[in-house]
């Protein structure tokens, strides 16, 4: 048996004791101070003052006490936004501020609280308990609650609720319409109009001359070049800006300017951001598309032009751009003259062949040949060929029309 051993300090160890024990009942003080002081109690106190006011005292009586918490272990997502958004399923509150608001019903037919929990459309940190850092409004926390104010701060043009829609198309973004996302609606016919996919690979669907946007959304705030954006320093900002003057922000970008206005710039921006991927369980997605497949219509049209006399135009990627009429081949962007007449037209607005013009471009074609689309002399040679080809057709075909006058 081992011998105890006097303490070398006597005098000190009752004092140091008291001191120690003082220090526990503090904390445990402090702690119970502090734990009163969250957020979600005053909020709970709130609503069940609000529930005795309208239905009573045995209503106001059955209201949840404490921390509540939604586990959803398919997502991986504990949250506990119902804490202080108590009446979720609440009739009657429908009208109230937050957090005392009903929830819309009708989203929650097909996304039920238990199955999706709440930051996985809504956003935000789910674990925490108090205001700010629940809505995310935190340091290094990349998912803020995608609320009203959030789009007030943006200044988003109509639906100031809209960046909800972000979240939407993570899950639905194969769908070609998806019902209550109007601006994400919006921004992907503009895809479709402005033929995005000429230069971008989209939904692993499209070109090459621009970057890859099929994972877009997941790149990292710190990643983008914030020096030419003045105002809001964000991804959402950057996009915006991008999208209403490209060169703005990226100077050497050949992307052209569309003309955007500031909803449709921020509907794209909405889009692109929620451009990644869906990490959720296949029977979340049941009945949703599950790629972004293209209308038989669409593949005729793209098996036609690829097969027909403009073929060529179009396996180089001069259709991106340009369209060539007297072959029906339609540029999905239409950015650049028709090039049915372009032996003709290059030698009026530059005064100069069309043989001297692709050896030696300037402007926009001379970035598009050195960067895009890199031609040998001998594949000039063929493109020079192909354009006076076309060009004799245009010229027969107006002879024609003159001759119907």
């Amino acid at each position: 048996m081992e011998q105890r051993t006097n303490s070398p300090y006597p005098r000190i160890d009752r004092p140091m004791l008291a001191i120690i024990g003082v220090l526990l009942i503090l904390s445990c003080a402090l702690f119970f101070a502090s734990d009163r002081a969250h957020d979600w109690r005053y909020y709970q106190a709130t609503f069940r003052d609000q529930v005795a006011q309208k239905f009573g005292a045995d209503r106001a009586a059955g209201v949840l006490t404490g921390v509540q918490q939604i586990w959803v272990a398919d997502l991986g997502r504990a949250d506990r936004c119902t804490t202080c958004h108590q009446a979720t399923s609440w009739k009657g509150f429908e009208q109230a501020d937050e957090p005392f608001r009903t929830h819309p019903v009708e989203p929650l037919k097909t996304h039920p609280v238990e199955k999706f929990g709440c930051t996985s459309c809504h956003g935000g940190q789910g674990w925490a308990v108090d205001v700010a850092e629940a809505h995310g409004e935190v340091a290094h926390w990349e998912e803020p609650l995608l609320s009203k104010t959030l789009g007030q701060e943006y200044s988003l043009s109509g639906n100031k609720g809209a960046l909800l829609q972000m979240n939407c198309n993570i899950c639905h973004r194969y769908d070609r319409e998806t019902r209550g996302a109007d601006a994400i609606n919006l921004a992907k016919r503009l895809v479709d109009e402005k033929g995005c996919r000429a230069c971008h690979t989209i939904n692993n669907r499209g070109g090459r001359i621009g970057p890859d946007l099929t994972r877009v959304g997941e790149k990292a705030p710190e990643q983008y070049d914030y020096s030419r954006l003045s105002g809001q320093q964000t991804a959402f900002a950057w996009h915006v800006a991008h999208f209403k003057n490209p060169k703005a922000l990226t100077t050497d970008s050949t992307m052209p300017n569309f003309g955007f206005n500031t909803e449709q710039a921020q509907a794209l921006a909405m889009l692109v951001l929620s451009w990644r991927p869906a990490d959720v369980p296949a029977a979340y997605l049941a009945g949703a598309p599950r790629t972004d497949t293209p209308t038989v219509e669409q593949l005729a049209e793209e098996e036609r032009m690829r097969t027909g006399p403009g073929a060529w135009f179009v396996e180089t990627g001069c259709s991106t751009c340009h369209s060539i009429q007297v072959y029906g081949v339609k540029s999905p962007a239409q950015i650049g003259p028709d090039l049915s007449n372009a032996v003709e037209d290059v030698q009026s607005r530059f005064g100069r062949t069309i043989d001297d013009f692709l050896r030696e471009p300037t402007g926009t074609m001379s970035v598009v040949l050195s960067r895009q689309i890199i031609l040998t002399p001998e594949q000039k040679a063929i493109a020079i060929q192909k354009l006076r080809e076309a060009f004799a057709v245009y010229q027969k075909q107006q002879a024609e029309k003159q001759k119907e006058r």
